[in-house]
């Protein structure tokens, strides 16, 4: 007859298959906060600030161009002192227009540095997500199905064996 197995503690393994429910569920969370702030970030660069910026250009163009015909109109005009302050108008017209363009170009080259550091980090986390609801997942379900196996076999063995003896 084959020997026995030694089922020391069923109770461990239900202790443990807890823990890997409680890890699934506590990690869920996180990497959805990971994914959310990288999309809030993309969202934030793509459209809060772009918009913006693009908004000041537009401003700051619209300025320039009013600063420009106020400074040819003066000089139109023939007025030497009154060509300062439309000259001052717009070369600060022209230095906010540099300036926005400036933004804009950094904000796309941030959008470029963003995608490479950030789309590796984030294939990851979707691998650690796939690991936690595919392969955790189907541990737990073995994991269940080995204790139900084990309580079967060790109430099977726990049973009295009677044994039949010949009456005399």
């Amino acid at each position: 007859m084959a020997a026995q197995a030694q089922v020391g503690s069923v109770e461990s393994l239900e202790a443990f298959r807890s823990d890997v429910i409680l890890f699934i569920s506590q990690m869920q969370p996180v990497i959805d906060e990971i994914s959310g702030e990288v999309m809030r970030v993309r969202l934030w660069l793509q459209g809060e600030q772009r918009g913006f910026w693009e908004a000041e250009l537009r401003k700051s163009r619209r300025k320039l161009e009013e600063a420009q015909a106020e400074l040819f109109s003066a000089r139109l005009s023939h007025m030497q002192d009154s060509c300062v302050l439309p000259q001052m108008a717009v070369q600060k017209a022209q230095r906010a227009v540099t300036g926005a363009e400036q933004k804009i170009a950094a904000l796309k080259k941030w959008e470029r540095e963003l995608e490479k550091i950030v789309e590796p980090q984030l294939k990851q986390v979707e691998q650690l997500r796939g690991f936690l609801t595919t392969d955790l997942g189907r541990a737990v379900i073995e994991l269940a199905e080995i204790i139900r196996q084990l309580e079967a076999y060790t109430k099977m063995t726990a049973l009295p064996t009677t044994e039949t003896k010949p009456h005399l």
